[in-house]
C-alpha cells in the first residue's frame, strides 16, 4: 500500500488524536507531525502513532546552519519516520548535509524540501524579498533541492507538474493546500481540490482540517481516496 493521502494531525491534546487514529485505518493513509503537536509532546507522540500501525511524515522543517541540520536529520531518521523535511532556502551546503545524514542512518526516510509556504501569495513574495516571482522562486528552490539529491519537495498543486518538468518525473511533490470543494480555505492562499492536485502532478496530499475535524473523518478518508 502506498497511500496518497497524509492526515495532518492539527491538534494538541493527546488524547484527541487517540481517538482521532483510533477511527481511521494506517491503510487509508498517513499521518503529519508538525511543529505543534511536537512541542507539546516530542519523540513520544511520534512513537506512539507509529505504535498504531501508521507511517510519519515529521515536518519540522529544519532551515539552520549545515551541522545543525545534518544532527537534526539523524535524530529524526533516528525516530523510524517515513519522511522528514527542510527548508530549500537553506541553501546548497545545508541541503547537501541534510541528505548525507540521511545517508548515514540506518533508517533513511524521504528527505522532502520546502520552496515556498502555501499560505504565501505573490505580494508575500515580494515583501520578503525575492527577486523572482512566485512560480519562478518555487522552480528555483526545487531545482536546488534536486541538485542536491532531495527526495521531492513541498510545494503548492499549482506548481507541481511545473517543478516534475523542470526535474525529474521520479522528484516527489507533496502538496499542502488541499481542500474538498466544500471546505473553508482557512489560512491557505493557494489551494486546490484532490482530484485536481492528482491531475496537476501532486504525488502525496497533506489534507488537515476537511478530514480531522470532519464528523466522519473515515469516511471522508475513504471518498477522498476512493475518487484519486
Amino acid at each position: 500500500m502506498n497511500p496518497k493521502t497524509i492526515v495532518a494531525l492539527d491538534f494538541n491534546d493527546i488524547s484527541e488524536i487517540r481517538k482521532f487514529i483510533s477511527g481511521i485505518s494506517p491503510d487509508e493513509c498517513r499521518l503529519k507531525i508538525g511543529k505543534e503537536l511536537f512541542t507539546c509532546y516530542g519523540p513520544e507522540v511520534v512513537r506512539e502513532v507509529q505504535n498504531a500501525g501508521f507511517e510519519v511524515f515529521l515536518d519540522l522543517k529544519f532551515h539552520d546552519i549545515p551541522n545543525t541540520v545534518y544532527k537534526a536529520i539523524k535524530a529524526a531518521a533516528n525516530l523510524g519516520v517515513w519522511m522528514v523535511n527542510v527548508h530549500a532556502s537553506g541553501g546548497r551546503e545545508m541541503l547537501l548535509a541534510a541528505r548525507r545524514a540521511i545517508e548515514e542512518s540506518d533508517n533513511k526516510p524521504l528527505l522532502i524540501a520546502v520552496t515556498i509556504l502555501t499560505s504565501l501569495g505573490e505580494e508575500d513574495v515580494k515583501e520578503i524579498g525575492f527577486s523572482r516571482d512566485l512560480t519562478e522562486q518555487t522552480l528555483y528552490l526545487a531545482k536546488l533541492a534536486y541538485d542536491c539529491g532531495i527526495d521531492g519537495v513541498v510545494c503548492s498543486a499549482w506548481e507541481a507538474q511545473a517543478i516534475k518538468d523542470k526535474t525529474s518525473r521520479e522528484f516527489l511533490t507533496v502538496t499542502p493546500g488541499i481542500r474538498l470543494s466544500d471546505s473553508k480555505t482557512d489560512d491557505q492562499t493557494r489551494i486546490m481540490t484532490p482530484q485536481m492536485a492528482i491531475k496537476n502532478g501532486a504525488d502525496y496530499l497533506v489534507i488537515g482540517r476537511p478530514i480531522t475535524q470532519s464528523q466522519n473523518p473515515l469516511q471522508t478518508l475513504r471518498d477522498i481516496n476512493l475518487n484519486l
